[in-house]
């Protein structure tokens, strides 16, 4: 589970997130595009974090950790998609006018949906992937 995932299962904005826990909304924003890693961060960031999310420093650097390899050995049509979506987030997040944002979030979705169809990702990969940078969660059922 990403940090992005935490947020969108506590219906928590990024920005919200910055405002509660005193965390500057960039570094937010970077950790959950994945410019930034959490493990990369200084412990008093993991504790403003922790503290907003109402959740232990372990329980967002374990959610770091069990995730890391969904982002690892991805077909490379899929990996361009989502270095494009990672992009579109980061000039969208600056305020920087990007007019292909919509585009590179549907190449996105339907990279992932084409990639767990072949069986290239696994459906918890396409989840991951989706939640963190589509912002979709899936329903239970």
């Amino acid at each position: 589970m990403s940090l992005q995932t935490i947020l969108n299962n506590n219906n928590m904005s990024m920005y919200r997130l910055s405002q509660i826990s005193g965390v500057p909304k960039t570094t937010v924003i970077d950790i959950c595009s994945g410019k930034s890693s959490i493990e990369n961060c200084n412990a008093k960031t993991v504790l403003q974090l922790s503290r907003a999310l109402n959740c232990s420093m372990e329980d967002i650097m374990q959610a770091a950790d069990s995730n890391n390899h969904y982002e690892t050995a991805l077909p490379k049509y899929l990996k361009a998609s989502l270095d494009n979506m990672k992009n579109a987030i980061k000039m969208k997040a600056s305020g920087q006018k990007y007019l292909r944002y919509d585009c590179d979030y549907c190449e996105l979705q339907s990279d992932i949906n084409t990639a767990e169809v072949s069986g290239e990702i696994s459906p918890d990969q396409a989840w991951y992937l989706r939640s963190k940078y589509l912002g979709l969660v899936k329903e239970a059922i």
